[in-house]
């Protein structure tokens, strides 16, 4: 008898300490943070390399060098984020000084990308990712957000200009970061100086993000300047633009917006009130995150006519039937406001894949809406197509923002 109650209570002790163990496990001191992990480092001698053999291709990189200090130490950043009413795990890289301190942030929104293995937490070795990341060398820790459906979270849809989401997940990612700074990655700790920056898409939402930091998050986070570069800041202005020419050269834009509308229930119409076969029914296996722009721009058409419903070319516009699509477009563009923060906007004079004028008229737009052109600065990079832009419009920025910086401090 007493052998058996004894066998009876040590059941009993072991199921308790079984639950207990899982609930310590489970257990979390952050509210976003998930883990951080060491993805690479970079000795001043690498980065100082790595800038002399960039500067034969662009001169005006040799405008940062003066700034480099200090060695980098890259890590991949694990976080919560939510995505309508699902909570996911999502990701990004964090690059920090080599030397304790106190930084401010700089996040950079990359460009538009379909293939995860290319997102920043999966490919950091990427040179243009480096050239980013090094720029934690001149005091800041700088952010590269993989977007949701990229990295830790390939499983869900990538939200390709759909707002909140995008929004949402860079700012839950900033909350990780200040988790993570001096608790995971120690003696490195987050001031209240946050700059954003971003190029093509990553334009687009670092608009997004300079609206929200200023109107939604500023008791927050303390906005110091942005600079957007070739972003399609108007959707339904640039959608237009794409439909009212017959020959677009990177349709795969086109589809990779009525693709994550779709997925995302930005409107009702079925795919096939926009999309011509065979490109309506092929549309989820192109956006897999497993082929690149090439691979997709090649099971596609640059004809709109044979890409687009000949009911959408000539409907989009006014019809009832694609309301639902008009709206979307609208709700996902950043409306003009008054900002009171730094704004550098750039874009290729020649940009035959994002139209200049969306910068042009976006300019005015914030100026309309009583932003001072102290604040709200434009300049339109002559003759550069979209992609010959990029790497001049983000050295323009950094030392944009570094002069910010310098002034704030």
């Amino acid at each position: 008898m007493n052998r058996k109650l004894w066998f009876t209570g040590f059941q009993i002790l072991l199921f308790l300490f079984l639950v207990s163990s899982c609930k310590k496990e489970e257990e979390s001191p952050y509210s976003y943070l998930v883990s951080t992990e060491k993805a690479t480092s970079y000795t001043t001698q690498y980065i100082n390399t790595l800038l002399d053999n960039a500067v034969s291709y662009y001169p005006e990189i040799s405008a940062v060098k003066p700034f480099i200090s200090v060695g980098v130490d890259v890590y991949i950043i694990f976080y919560t984020t939510d995505i309508g009413t699902k909570k996911i795990k999502a990701s990004g890289l964090m690059c920090v000084p080599q030397l304790s301190g106190s930084y401010p942030v700089i996040s950079f929104q990359n460009g538009t990308n379909t293939v995860d293995a290319y997102a920043p937490s999966n490919f950091f070795v990427n040179p243009q990712y480096q050239m980013i990341e090094i720029i934690a060398s001149m005091g800041y820790i700088v952010l590269l957000p993989d977007y949701p459906g990229f990295g830790a979270s390939a499983s869900v849809a990538h939200p390709y200009l759909v707002k909140e989401p995008t929004v949402r997940s860079i700012i839950d990612m900033l909350r990780a970061v200040k988790e993570a700074a001096g608790n995971e990655i120690r003696n490195i700790e987050v001031k209240n100086e946050y700059y954003f920056i971003g190029y093509s898409q990553g334009g687009w939402a670092t608009m997004a993000m300079h609206n929200a930091m200023e109107n939604e998050y500023g008791n927050e986070f303390n906005l110091a300047g942005s600079v957007c570069g070739a972003g399609p800041y108007d959707l339904y202005f640039l959608l237009s633009n794409m439909t009212d020419v017959t020959v677009y050269p990177m349709p795969v834009y086109i589809c990779y917006i009525i693709n994550a509308y779709k997925a995302y229930n930005q409107f009702t119409n079925p795919v096939t009130d926009i999309l011509k076969e065979p490109y309506a029914s092929k549309l989820p296996l192109l956006f897999n995150g497993k082929q690149d722009f090439g691979q997709i721009n090649s099971q596609l058409t640059t004809s709109v006519p044979d890409l687009l419903t000949a009911e959408f070319l000539a409907g989009f516009k006014s019809d009832s039937k694609y309301e639902p699509v008009r709206n979307a477009l609208v709700s996902n563009s950043i409306q003009a406001w008054k900002t009171m923060k730094p704004l550098y906007m750039l874009h290729g004079g020649s940009d035959t894949q994002v139209n200049p004028q969306v910068t042009e008229y976006f300019y005015s737009a914030m100026i309309s809406a009583g932003s001072s052109t102290e604040t709200v600065k434009k300049e339109i990079l002559e003759g550069l197509d979209h992609g010959d832009a990029a790497a001049p419009a983000i050295i323009k920025g950094l030392l944009f923002i570094n002069d910010i910086h310098s002034r704030l401090n």
